[in-house]
């Protein structure tokens, strides 16, 4: 007995000397804020990612959104956490911008500063597996009209663009001197191209159609669109399909993924010049 009541006086004492060793300094020092963040715009949605933080201890990220790029008056909410480098911010309205930031966080619950980099999107419209047929053929089905989303004859006052075959090249065609477009070469997908330059616009008004290329248009009444030509579809008869997928920026005079350069006014249609 008298060894038992030895050995628990002896564990008495040292838990009670643990009980007394100074605590273990607390870890206070937050991540370094991430850097490399990006966006990209899609239907309702806004793609996000940035670069991985070096720190051994981060643990995830928090993602914030706000309706503009900072102050007082405009707090950036908390909206998801994720423990990789991407985030796709979804359930968005089309046409309205929003600001986003990422900060870093600890095992210790320590956060860091917001992404110094002003990012900020406007959600868009986007569709799939459109396809227009050649005017001289098809003259009711060879046009596109962005903000409707759908096929209309060539000549409508509301069509963006149409498409011709004249039996040796396939073009794309703006119907006024009003309505912009250009090649913005190979890409693989649509969400390639996230820019439009400040020059390099047809001065024909027109371009020839390859597939796997991207297209950007400035529509007459100040939104840009893009399309990319997924495919050339052989007919039983006449001239190929165009097959394309588009994205349309809902939002005028937005200066996020256009250009702005000075237009010279002008009036009526754009005579069709086929590109040799």
């Amino acid at each position: 007995m008298r060894g038992i009541a030895i050995i628990l006086l002896a564990s008495a004492a040292i838990l009670g000397g643990c009980r007394n060793d100074p605590a273990r300094p607390r870890d206070l020092t937050p991540p370094a804020a991430p850097r490399g963040l990006i966006s990209v715009t899609g239907d309702q949605a806004a793609y996000l990612s940035w670069l991985d933080n070096t720190e051994p201890d981060v643990a995830g990220y928090r993602i914030y959104m706000a309706p503009c790029a900072g102050g007082s008056g405009c707090p950036y909410e908390r909206i998801g956490s994720t423990g990789g480098t991407t985030f796709t911010a979804s359930g968005l309205a089309n046409g309205v911008t929003r600001f986003y930031a990422v900060a870093a966080y600890d095992f210790a619950g320590n956060e860091s500063e917001l992404t110094e980099e002003t990012i900020f999107d406007t959600p868009r419209p986007e569709g799939f597996g459109a396809f227009v047929s050649s005017y001289l053929s098809s003259p009711t089905v060879s046009g596109w009209d962005f903000s409707a989303a759908r096929v209309r004859p060539f000549d409508d006052a509301a069509t963006d663009m149409f498409y011709g075959h004249n039996g040796s090249s396939l073009n794309m065609f703006v119907p006024d001197y009003q309505t912009d477009i250009q090649d913005a070469g190979y890409a693989t997908s649509l969400d390639a191209v996230d820019f439009a330059p400040n020059g390099g616009w047809s001065p024909t008004g027109s371009v020839e159609l390859i597939q796997g290329h991207c297209y950007i248009v400035w529509t007459r009444d100040d939104h840009y669109a893009k399309f990319r030509v997924t495919s050339v579809v052989a007919q039983p008869s006449g001239p190929p399909r165009i097959v394309f997928d588009w994205a349309y920026q809902v939002d005028p005079g937005n200066g996020e993924l256009r250009a702005r350069p000075v237009r010279e006014e002008g009036a009526g249609r754009r005579p069709i010049t086929w590109i040799p």
